[in-house]
């Protein structure tokens, strides 16, 4: 008996994180109260609360949901490029991508992160968990960058903080201008010929002088 009441429980929390999903995608996650949720999902709002604190929960267990799969698939990546920096940067962002381009839970958190949640007081725990696991995944390819450096992939001059950060930049820009408008390119083309010309480029990076301030 415990354990199917264990079962139903999981029932009921899946049952919510697709209703939450589907209704921060239609409505945005600030327009979008935990009553509604409950409403999409077929159940009280009781349930929800039994469930999670609140909006920013719901999200926190959405991004778990998402990540959960594709970070097995990153840990596989890593052992075998174990001896391969670069091919380690390249295969991982481009696993993450491909999951975006292809599967809905994936598509729909990147959709509701960055099209469909206004960073106001109200969302700010929301804001918090992000920049959290950014500074994660920042710190993992920063360190995968130096390993780059490290091993003669990648000249000294290379920033490995910095060549991180530039990676971020073009998979957040490709990724919010697909998902404005999917049907303008393909996301996954793009990604693979970016990427390729972006880690080339740091190939014959040199470190550049920060400019020099007159006095007046």
């Amino acid at each position: 008996m415990a354990r199917k009441t264990k079962e139903e429980a999981l029932a009921t929390r899946c049952q919510l994180l697709d209703a939450a999903q589907s209704v921060f995608c239609e409505r945005g996650v600030s327009h979008t109260s935990l009553h509604e949720v409950a409403v999409a999902a077929g159940l009280t709002r009781g349930a929800v609360y039994w469930h999670f604190e609140n909006k920013a929960d719901l999200l926190a267990a959405l991004w778990e949901r998402a990540s959960l799969p594709i970070d097995a698939t990153l840990e596989e990546i890593d052992q075998q490029y174990a001896a391969d920096p670069l091919a380690r940067i390249y295969h991982k962002t481009m696993t993450i991508i491909r999951r975006i381009a292809t599967e809905e839970q994936a598509r729909a958190l990147m959709s509701i992160i960055l099209l469909k949640c206004e960073y106001v007081l109200e969302t700010e725990p929301v804001r918090l968990h992000l920049v959290e696991a950014r500074e994660q995944c920042l710190t993992k390819s920063s360190a995968d960058f130096q390993a780059a450096i490290d091993v003669g992939q990648l000249p000294a001059t290379v920033d490995s903080h910095i060549a991180a950060l530039g990676m971020f930049a073009i998979f957040d820009g490709a990724c919010f201008h697909w998902l404005m408008a999917p049907e303008r390119f393909d996301l996954a083309q793009l990604a693979e010929q970016t990427f390729t010309a972006y880690l080339q480029g740091l190939k014959g990076a040199t470190k550049v002088a920060a400019p020099v301030t007159k006095a007046a």
